[in-house]
């Protein structure tokens, strides 16, 4: 399948966990992820996964092993993962929708 155009709308929402719900399509090994997250998600674990990403609206902390950093509409997100990257992350509001690539 050779999509161009990805419509979101069309896509229905996976429940991940409580407040935290995504829509994803997979293509060449990669995830493009609309991710929401609420102020109901709590993380329990680290994750050490790669991310790249765009805030879309809100805002959220990323907690990492040594700092706390808070991404807000328009904030480009880059974390390469692994132990040194593990990270958290909790929402600084009602709800902050971001857009994340990934490894499928």
């Amino acid at each position: 399948m050779n999509i161009s155009r990805i419509d979101f709308s069309a896509f229905p929402w996976d429940q991940s966990d409580v407040g935290a719900r995504s829509k994803a399509i997979v293509r060449d090994g990669k995830k493009l992820r609309l991710v929401e997250f609420t102020d109901k998600f709590v993380e329990h674990g680290w994750c050490m996964k790669d991310h790249f990403g765009y805030v879309l609206d809100g805002e959220l902390d990323i907690s990492f092993s040594d700092r706390t950093e808070r991404f807000t509409e328009g904030d480009g997100i880059i974390i390469v993962g692994g132990e040194n990257d593990r990270h958290k992350v909790k929402v600084a509001g009602a709800v902050a929708r971001l857009i994340l690539v990934e490894a499928a």
